[in-house]
């Protein structure tokens, strides 16, 4: 019985729904240049946020925006050194002091 059920109809193949009834979101198109010179276009809806960036279709470099609008700059911090860690902790005197001491430790054990 359950062979009869399916017997001319596709799974999934095909739509029964009537599609005269449906509306689009608004769209537009939005073209894009990889670094090895190819040219694609990408479909989004109007509302959508719109990539500055897109990987290449054909190459799978990263593409730009044809019409020119850039990435916004991020703001990005120098990493911290261990310097820079060090110098949260001790001041330039204390480090002074330490070092006197670790030499005068390393001295004293070589004679």
């Amino acid at each position: 019985m359950a062979e009869r059920a399916l017997r001319g109809a596709g799974l999934g193949a095909k739509s029964h729904a009537d599609p005269s009834g449906v509306e689009l979101a608004p769209r537009q198109e939005i073209g894009f240049d990889c670094p090895k010179g190819h040219h694609f276009e990408i479909t989004f809806a109007e509302e959508a946020d719109l990539p500055t960036e897109w990987e290449c279709p054909r190459c799978g470099e990263i593409a730009r925006r044809s019409d020119g609008v850039e990435p916004e700059v991020k703001e990005t911090k120098a990493p911290r050194t261990h310097w820079d860690m060090l110098r949260e902790r001790r001041s330039i005197e204390e480090l002074e002091d330490l070092l006197a001491e670790r030499l005068g430790e390393i001295r004293g054990e070589n004679h």
